[in-house]
């Protein structure tokens, strides 16, 4: 058991396993009290005048106590983010971890500004830790890419992936949960979507291009396309073109 694990940990792309790491470890730490979770919530009057720059990373990486909703959450980080990965950014690490921070980037702004609208600060207010809504976002992210996959839910309810994140955002309804959480996630997730599929397909242009510094950073490896043996790529015998 002990080796499968480890084996399933050793496996993962290199961005989702220091997530998952960070967030584990956060997470533990704070339920033993080594770290305590008022020194790592968003706070930006503590950012801005105590130059607490580290609270802007730090309440993505904190998913509350330890209990069942931590484990469904774990769960959602661990299978979403390296679905993507894996998959749709196969080859380009640098350009998921632009996403994330892309995704972090826009969700800290929306509580930001929020917190300074009337009748809306006080709901924004009490968002002081953002890691559910970063994890809402890849699952967003990741529904608006495989659309037509089919998927059930609780084994009720059948649908395609186009749908998951309206299920699980009734789900979080349904529990009594703060829906603000997966709309904010909802919300960057689409505004990455639009950015980087939708408006290049409109227009051409992409607006969300990875800077070269962060792809610096990484050192991405080549994506190798397995070809079927015996196979010849080359232009059709003259006599073929003139057939019909």
């Amino acid at each position: 058991m002990a080796q499968a694990v480890e084996e399933w940990y050793k496996q993962m792309p290199v961005i989702t396993r220091w997530y998952l790491t960070a967030a584990v470890v956060t997470s533990i730490g704070c339920s033993l009290d080594i770290i305590s979770p008022h020194n790592l919530y968003l706070n930006p009057i503590l950012v801005v005048k105590q130059y607490q720059l580290w609270r802007l990373i730090t309440n993505f990486l904190y998913f509350r106590k330890i209990d069942l909703d931590f484990l469904f959450h774990m769960f959602f980080l661990a299978r979403y983010c390296k679905l993507l990965e894996e998959n749709s950014f196969r080859g380009r690490t640098a350009d998921f971890f632009y996403m994330l921070l892309f995704g972090a980037s826009v969700l800290t702004g929306i509580v930001l500004v929020g917190g300074m609208i009337p009748y809306l600060s006080e709901s924004f207010a009490k968002i002081i830790f953002l890691s559910n809504s970063l994890t809402f976002m890849m699952v967003y992210v990741w529904s608006k890419q495989n659309p037509f996959i089919h998927m059930s839910f609780l084994g009720l309810f059948n649908f395609t992936a186009a749908y998951l994140p309206w299920f699980l955002l009734g789900f979080s309804v349904l529990v009594g949960a703060s829906a603000w959480v997966d709309l904010l996630g909802m919300i960057a997730g689409h505004a990455y979507y639009f950015l980087e599929d939708v408006y290049p397909r409109m227009t051409g242009r992409r607006p969300l291009r990875t800077p070269s510094f962060i792809k610096a950073l990484f050192a991405d490896e080549a994506v190798v396309v397995a070809r079927p043996a015996n196979v010849r790529f080359a232009p059709p015998a003259v006599e073929e073109l003139h057939q019909d």
